[in-house]
């Protein structure tokens, strides 16, 4: 595979998610996207998808790559678990801390419910949050994907108050799943608050807020399950159907992504969060949920775009309406013996990894601070580095260990 490519199909894969990496394909319109093959009971492990749905075809069914949701006006999920304290009782209510602050989830979730908004289109809907107050918000692409093709699809933004308003596409990055979009006319938004995803802890509680399933506004609440996880999204997928709707619809595919360095939580991630918060407890954005692993209709293990990525991505669109991505120049597949790690294929004549003395049959073991587990590692860590940032990578040449240090060069 290419470091700065999807994982080539092969060995290796999640191994959290079973060892058959997903068929070519992605985004599908109409269905969750399902990341990897279950390993057999007991119990079958989770795949991933995108949070997304389609609007027309059924409301709930994830569109391909595009979280989106809304679709139920006024519809929102109120947490019942921590309500807000009254006076006169003689028990306070729970209180959802953090370092910096301390509210109740239900002070949270006000806080942040205006600058998350439900994103419709042609194709199907999903969520977004809000950049600034003349109305940049912040998407994944997948979410816009056929918008920014040029199709004519066209795209409304509904707030927090049930104002609406039509939308363009400022830019989008495949690469990493992200996109920024205009609401016209408007002015006076709440804007999110930006936290930092690199002090964020696993065990930190969260709130997601998005439109799942067409319920624009819901809320739910989890804790950071863990950290750094590298998410291969596309590929097979499998058609999810609410109960009740009775209906079904076909799938459609496109080509897979490689995103690294995810904030995975348990809190309630469903088809419509896709482009929305995920938020710590004092209010700040601290990720933009992305996909979903599960083996239900909806809901399971939930995975973000950590918000430091986000915000680099976004600044670059915003300003130049594409992203600069590092390249390292090697071609790598999963190691298949007893020390884990990514196998270098092929060494791009003139690139990074060549100009470092990198070759073909070394096992890169690590990159920078982070372990090597497999080809997907290397991709996630690589689109995480900006162009002319040095890197130290550790690897493994006839049984001896060896670092080098890797200037990364802009991808042309």
């Amino acid at each position: 595979m290419n470091a700065n490519e999807p994982h080539e199909q092969g060995t290796g894969g999640w191994s959290q998610f079973g060892s058959t990496p997903p068929a070519p394909g992605g985004f599908p319109r109409r269905d969750t996207q399902i990341l990897g093959q279950p390993l057999p009971p007991p119990p079958p492990p989770r795949k991933p998808g995108f949070s997304s749905m389609g609007r027309k075809a059924i409301a709930g069914l994830a569109l391909a790559a595009t979280a989106i949701g809304g679709g139920v006006v006024g519809a929102v999920v109120a947490n019942a678990f921590q309500p807000e304290p009254l006076a006169s009782s003689a028990t306070p209510s729970p209180v959802f801390k953090s370092a910096s602050n301390q509210l109740t989830i239900a002070q949270v979730a006000a806080k942040v419910q205006p600058s998350v908004v439900m994103i419709q289109g042609q194709s199907g809907e999903g969520s977004g949050v809000v950049l600034s107050e003349d109305g940049l918000i912040l998407t994944n692409n997948h979410v816009v994907e056929g918008a920014s093709q040029g199709g004519g699809g066209q795209m409304t933004v509904k707030f927090n108050d049930g104002k609406t308003a039509k939308a363009t596409v400022v830019g989008t990055d495949p690469a990493t799943d992200l996109a920024v979009i205009r609401a016209e006319g408007v002015s006076g938004l709440t804007k999110a608050t930006l936290g930092d995803s690199d002090i964020v802890k696993v065990g930190d509680p969260v709130l997601a807020i998005g439109s799942p399933l067409g319920l624009d506004g819901s809320v739910t609440a989890g804790i950071v399950s863990a950290l750094d996880r590298t998410l291969t999204v596309g590929g097979e997928q499998r058609q999810q159907i609410p109960p009740g709707w009775g209906q079904e619809q076909q799938s459609q595919g496109s080509g897979t992504t490689t995103i690294g360095g995810a904030i995975q939580t348990d809190a309630s991630i469903n088809p419509g969060n896709s482009g929305g918060a995920l938020v710590n407890a004092a209010g700040e954005l601290i990720g933009i949920n992305t996909a979903i692993a599960s083996d239900a209709a909806g809901g399971g293990v939930g995975f973000a775009i950590p918000v430091n990525t986000a915000k680099q991505v976004s600044e670059q669109l915003i300003s130049n309406g594409k992203v600069s991505h590092a390249f390292l120049g090697v071609s790598v597949t999963d190691a298949t013996g007893d020390v884990p790690g990514a196998l270098i294929r092929q060494v791009t004549d003139g690139s990074p990894a060549a100009k470092a003395g990198l070759q073909q049959g070394d096992l890169i073991t690590r990159i920078g601070d982070k372990a090597v587990d497999g080809g997907d590692t290397v991709v996630g860590q690589v689109r995480g580095f900006k162009p002319g940032q040095q890197v130290k990578i550790t690897y493994m040449r006839d049984g001896k260990t060896h670092d080098v240090a890797v200037t990364l060069e802009e991808k042309k």
